[in-house]
């Protein structure tokens, strides 16, 4: 049955942004719901065609202006995300209220996790939000997926805003120093300049939510600490942030020393990536021991993140999808069925 719907904004000033940049917004809606036919005049946006889908779309242009009106910038990746959270939680019916569903988009969204040089900080995917809630809930958070997830990033803000809100005291930032297959050899330079290539990615990460300027002498405080695994050992980290990436290196050994560091009054994050360790051949991923040895210990979350939580460019989840799909075709084409054979002698075969 064919049927049409308006959705009215009341602020027509707020019309452009809710269509973007280019109209973006709404073609990302249009792409999303190729079987209506959608109008916009003025401060109405009209919208037709079979029932279903045009509850549908209704749904997902409605979610689109309160998440507008949260204050949340509206982009064709934020209104891809919308639309893929409300068909998962099944609100595919305009006016469907909150509580009918997981989370609506609008809710995911718009919570901010650290407001610093001008911008806000907030989980774009509702595996993003489920990652952030374990880090606020839980003593120790293993954020597991592929690049481009925010899986760092993410624990990074949650870092600089538990310092700033003084939860802690410092930030402990750490991983494995192992290459990525290439053989580097031998680096030049003093003991700092060798391990900070290794470190990079956590320094790029804390100069987006720090002032550059005053991170050099938050490091000389040890208000902010960057070193390898290695440095770990021995230690008791008490009242601070720590975490640590790149995870998938680490032994087993390395893994337990890690965890066993917790102090008093400290969160932990461990993150990394189980399809792409660097380790010698034979050697079992600390990060995949521990996701088998601790799952179900109390106080201790584990979060997966998947091709639908990247945040990087779109071609980004298309490439970890087809990775992902190649993989399984490769595990398929080796399993061979088994059977027993048996041997007879010569005896046996007269």
């Amino acid at each position: 049955m064919s049927v049409t719907r308006v959705v009215v904004v009341e602020d027509a000033a707020r019309m452009p942004d809710l269509l973007g940049s280019g109209d973006g917004v709404l073609r990302e809606v249009e792409r999303a719901f190729p079987a209506v036919d959608i109008l916009v005049r003025g401060n109405r946006i009209t919208l037709s065609g079979d029932q279903d889908d045009v509850d549908a779309a209704t749904s997902a242009v409605e979610e689109l202006r309160d998440v507008l009106g949260a204050g949340v910038p509206l982009t064709p990746e934020v209104a891809r995300e919308s639309v893929r959270m409300l068909r998962a939680t099944g609100a595919s019916s305009p006016g469907t209220p909150a509580t009918a569903v997981a989370e609506r988009p609008a809710g995911v969204l718009s919570r901010s996790i650290l407001s610093t040089r001008g911008r806000t900080i907030r989980p774009k995917t509702q595996g993003q939000a489920a990652y952030v809630h374990a880090m606020d809930s839980h003593t120790i958070t293993f954020g597991i997926g592929p690049a481009g997830t925010g899986k760092t990033y993410l624990a990074m803000a949650q870092a600089v805003a538990a310092l700033q809100s003084k939860r802690v005291n410092r930030i402990v930032l750490t991983r494995p120093a192992v290459e990525a297959g290439e053989r580097l050899g031998f680096l030049p330079g003093s003991l700092s300049e060798k391990i900070d290539p290794y470190l990079r990615p956590l320094y790029d990460a804390l100069h987006d939510m720090v002032d550059p300027e005053s991170i050099p002498r938050l490091m000389e405080a040890g208000t902010i600490e960057v070193a390898p695994l290695a440095y770990m050992r021995g230690r008791t980290l008490n009242d601070a942030f720590v975490i640590l990436d790149e995870a998938q290196n680490t032994t087993r050994e390395q893994m337990k020393m890690f965890l066993t560091r917790l102090g008093f009054g400290t969160t932990m994050v461990v993150t990394g990536d189980v399809t792409q360790v660097d380790l010698p051949g034979g050697t079992k991923s600390g990060l995949r021991a521990a996701s088998e040895i601790l799952t179900g210990v109390e106080d201790i979350a584990f979060c997966h993140l998947g091709a639908e939580d990247v945040v990087r460019h779109r071609l980004v989840s298309d490439i970890i999808t087809a990775y992902a799909r190649n993989d399984e075709k490769d595990q398929a084409r080796t399993k061979r069925p088994t059977g027993q054979k048996r041997r007879f002698d010569k005896e046996e075969q007269r």
